[in-house]
Order: C-alpha cells, then sequence, then structure tokens
C-alpha cells in the first residue's frame, strides 16, 4: 500500500472528514455500507447569453469500499436519498470515485 492510500484510508475512516452512506444497487437492490466525503460547489452554467447557478451534490467514495458503481444506483445520506447521475469517475491514483448525485 502506497503512502498516499495509506492517508486516503485514515481520512476516509476519520469521523470529522467523511460519514457513512448506504449504496444500494439500482439493478440487484444489494446494499452496501460506505463512508463517503460530501461536497456541494456551486456549478455555474452558460446558456446563450445568460448564466445558470445551480446547487450541486458530490460526493467521493474509496473504490475498496464501492467497486463499481452505476448511474442510477441510490446512495442513502442520513434520511436523504441520492441517485448517482453521469460517469463516475475515479482519480489518478485509481483509489476515490467522484460521483455525481441528485436528489431522489
Amino acid at each position: 500500500m502506497s503512502v498516499f492510500a495509506a492517508a486516503m484510508d485514515r481520512i476516509f475512516t476519520h469521523a470529522s472528514m467523511a460519514a457513512p452512506a448506504l449504496w444500494i444497487s439500482a439493478t440487484t437492490s444489494e446494499e452496501r455500507p460506505i463512508r463517503i466525503i460530501r461536497r456541494a460547489p456551486d456549478r455555474v452554467t452558460d446558456f446563450g447569453a445568460g448564466r445558470f447557478v445551480s446547487d450541486t451534490t458530490v460526493v467521493d467514495v474509496r473504490v475498496a469500499d464501492l467497486p463499481a458503481p452505476r448511474p442510477g444506483d441510490v446512495i442513502v445520506i442520513g434520511a436523504d436519498s441520492h441517485v448517482i447521475q453521469g460517469e463516475p469517475l475515479r482519480d489518478r491514483e485509481r483509489l476515490i470515485w467522484t460521483l455525481d448525485l441528485r436528489p431522489a
């Protein structure tokens, strides 16, 4: 295990950095507890001469916790359910998934 992988494991297990969540497969209804780092950046979209600012929900998940997320899978964070939209993206080291979510 690389030093970077060990650092990511410590970050994702730290209670102040990551939160528990539940992944539910859209195809098999399999459930798996995961840990996530939640981000909510504003996204700016240009449309003609106008610009729209929209709220987004993006989470990071370890590949070790969730090997193959798919669009349509559900992530439950507390009492809120979110659906993965778009293709999940992995980081350069292939350790972390970045998932774009929308409310379910």
